[in-house]
């Protein structure tokens, strides 16, 4: 870890994501050493920190992203259709200060291996990055030849996905393939403390979630290894997910953009929904989809277009809720405390004492304004001082 020098932020209005008013936070060795609440004075608890009074400034968790394609998505059209991968800037300028990377539709020309790599890469330039084993076919394609193998001696793996259920690009698994791999999953987390979930893509196949209504059915398998994204890429299907949220399921709402006379629902109009659903507010989550390609198919599964998926979704979202008069403490959640329970990372997705100083400032537009992580700025009003090795590159 790279030395960062004390830091302490004055008069921060802290959502942790629970509201705590204004704030004074002492960080130091990439956590929040002290928070207590404001005093004009209160003395400085080192001689050696350098200050900053954010006068009021919205102070939240750093957004954990938990569905990335950071090597890219896409190649449904063809080698020319593969997407590029995600630089760090396009992360951190979106308030993103965990990431979870997966492969997709490609995991023939794209390899754990790669994301692995990629995934290193990201924790070299700073970021907070994780990834799952696997891809959207079966068997499983791993590192080591085996699920748990993969999550036992590969530190940066923390589950299986995107694994693809009711989509004609999926291996079209059967009830008991799903079980064998949720098993090793969910093992697989157990020997190694980390998440141990399947992540579960969902296409607009007419089954919808009833493979996963079986599994549960036919297993001891707990309820929290299987989850579901994409959720609200369908009406129907939302409301399915929202019985299996009651069940015991962690649901992900993906923040892709949805036309008006769209059978979806944008992801604040499906959070705000979940919420009102009294299914538990804290098993739901947003993902970006960032790097991803979100392709329109005909009936002959061939692909008509492609659009790609952005990782300042998330913020866009957020933005999406304030303006509609919510308050941080309702929706935050979903952004930040609920994937870090899900992902088992205990120190993040909150603001407290002991916790990872992954922040995210917001100004008074809603705008992210300034990102640390672990301490160490990476945006500063608005702008990356941090980029990827290669950004800008020729």
């Amino acid at each position: 870890m790279i030395e960062t020098p004390l830091l302490l932020l004055r008069n921060a209005d802290v959502h942790a994501p629970a509201h705590l008013g204004w704030q004074d936070l002492l960080i130091g060795g990439g956590r929040i050493l002290a928070m207590q609440a404001s005093s004009d004075d209160a003395p400085s608890p080192s001689a050696h920190a350098t200050e900053l009074d954010l006068q009021g400034r919205r102070v939240l968790p750093g957004f954990i992203d938990g569905h990335a394609h950071i090597t890219g998505g896409g190649g449904e059209a063809g080698a020319h259709t593969r997407v590029p991968p995600v630089p760090l800037s396009r992360f951190t300028l979106a308030g993103i200060t965990t990431v979870v990377g997966l492969l997709g539709t490609d995991d023939t020309t794209r390899s754990p291996r790669e994301l692995v790599a990629t995934v290193n890469g990201l924790r070299n330039e700073g970021l907070n990055a994780y990834a799952y084993t696997g891809g959207y076919h079966l068997p499983v394609a791993t590192v080591t030849g085996s699920v748990r193998d993969d999550l036992a001696f590969i530190d940066c793996l923390i589950g299986v996905g995107e694994l693809a259920i009711c989509d004609h690009r999926s291996s079209q698994p059967t009830r008991d393939e799903l079980l064998r791999v949720a098993a090793d999953a969910h093992v697989g987390g157990l020997l190694t403390g980390k998440a141990g979930i399947l992540h579960l893509h969902l296409g607009d196949g007419s089954r919808g979630l009833a493979q996963v209504r079986e599994a549960l059915d036919a297993s001891e398998i707990p309820a929290r290894v299987f989850n579901p994204t994409h959720v609200n890429r369908r009406r129907a299907l939302f409301e399915e997910a929202l019985e299996l949220a009651r069940r015991g399921c962690t649901i992900d709402i993906t923040a892709f953009p949805v036309a008006a006379d769209e059978d979806a629902w944008p992801a604040d109009e499906a959070l705000l929904r979940y919420l009102a659903s009294g299914a538990p507010a804290e098993r739901v989550t947003i993902s970006s989809d960032g790097g991803g390609c979100l392709p329109v198919f005909d009936d002959h599964g061939r692909m008509l277009s492609m659009d790609i998926g952005a990782p300042d979704s998330l913020h866009r979202s957020l933005k999406a809720l304030l303006a509609r008069g919510e308050s941080l403490d309702r929706v935050l959640p979903a952004f930040t405390s609920n994937p870090a329970r899900l992902l088992r990372l205990e120190h993040k997705g909150r603001v407290a004492q002991g916790a990872d100083a992954d922040l995210l400032i917001l100004d008074e537009d809603d705008n992210v304004s300034d990102v640390l992580i672990s301490g160490r700025w990476f945006v500063r009003d608005g702008q990356a001082v941090i980029r990827g090795t290669f950004e800008g590159a020729r």
